[in-house]
This record gives C-alpha cells, structure tokens and sequence, in this order.
C-alpha cells in the first residue's frame, strides 16, 4: 500500500439474509484487509441491513474494495464516506470499580465526558458512553485509575450528514420522497 493509507469508512447496505456477512468478511479476510471495524444492524426499509466497515487502504486498494463489494449477489450499494461529512459514533460500557469513597468522582468524570452510569453494584458502577473513539479512549484512561473490571465497544457507525435523497435500495436505486 502507499504512503496515502489511512482509515476508511464504508457504508454497505445489504439485503437480510443468511450468510451474507460471511461473504463481506471472507471477501476481506481472501484480500488480506484488516477490518478494523464492523457492525451491522437493521435498517428502516424492510429487507435491508447496513454495515459499517472500517478498515486502512490507499485510494487504489479502497476503489478496489468497493469494486468487489458490489461483485458479490446480496450488496445492493457502497459507499465509502472516508471523505464526506459525516457522523461516526461507537457505544462502550465499562464496568469500573467504585466503593462509596470513589463514587460520586466517578460520577462527575462521567458529567464531563457526557456518559451515564446504567448500572450500580455495591463496588462497582457500569458506565456507557456514546461518541468518537477518541472520547471514548479519553474516558477509559480517567477511569483506569479507579480500576476497570469489564469493558466492551462497539464497532463504528456512520451516516453521512446533510439532506440526501432517500434511496429505495430494492428498487434500482431510484430516489423515493421522504416525509
């Protein structure tokens, strides 16, 4: 890869069915292209799921990916949105240590960060916080200090901002009226 190899972001919907997220990741894994993210989930248009997938490539090796995204039978688009504005958001949960002593610090750091307790436990609280991995680093190295017992990230996701039209994604991509 060259010089210009940097975190990519590609929004891939595709249709619901067994197997298919086998495919994508197998399509990487024969490629040789680390994911560095992947989460997929629902769709509001029935039928359709999205994935998110992160991963290093130069312009070449990202065209590349996106070529052989669309090869296989259930893609129905790609989007890579590397360079688009866009929101990118992962979920974390980290389950910290907190006796009655620590408690309420640990509540003040989650204020700053603009995380939420959900869980408390007599020694411990269970943190979930919502951003850029960035932030969510930021959080865990404040808290490592109290004593993090668990913790579990999501994989990315992203949508792209602004007014697009809306796309049926089943029906040749042709754009559809929102309400």
């Amino acid at each position: 890869m060259s010089s210009d190899t940097h975190k990519r972001t590609f929004v891939v919907w595709v249709e619901d069915q067994p197997g298919v997220l086998n495919r994508v990741a197998s399509l990487f894994r024969r490629r040789a292209y680390n994911i560095e993210s992947l989460n997929v989930g629902q769709t509001h248009e029935k039928g359709v799921s999205r994935m998110t997938v992160v991963c290093h490539a130069d312009h070449d090796t990202a065209k590349r990916i996106e070529a052989n995204l669309y090869k296989l039978v259930n893609v129905l688009e790609v989007d890579d949105i590397t360079h688009k504005a866009s929101l990118v958001r992962d979920l974390a949960l980290i389950k910290v240590h907190a006796n009655r002593e620590t408690r309420d610090e640990i509540v003040r750091l989650c204020e700053v960060f603009r995380a939420r307790v959900v869980d408390v436990g007599p020694e411990n609280l269970v943190i979930e916080i919502t951003g850029a991995p960035g932030k969510i680093r930021g959080l865990v190295t404040v808290l490592e200090g109290y004593g993090i017992e668990e913790m579990v990230q999501s994989g990315a996701i992203a949508m792209t901002r602004g007014v697009e039209p809306a796309v049926d994604r089943r029906n040749e991509n042709r754009p559809t009226l929102v309400a």
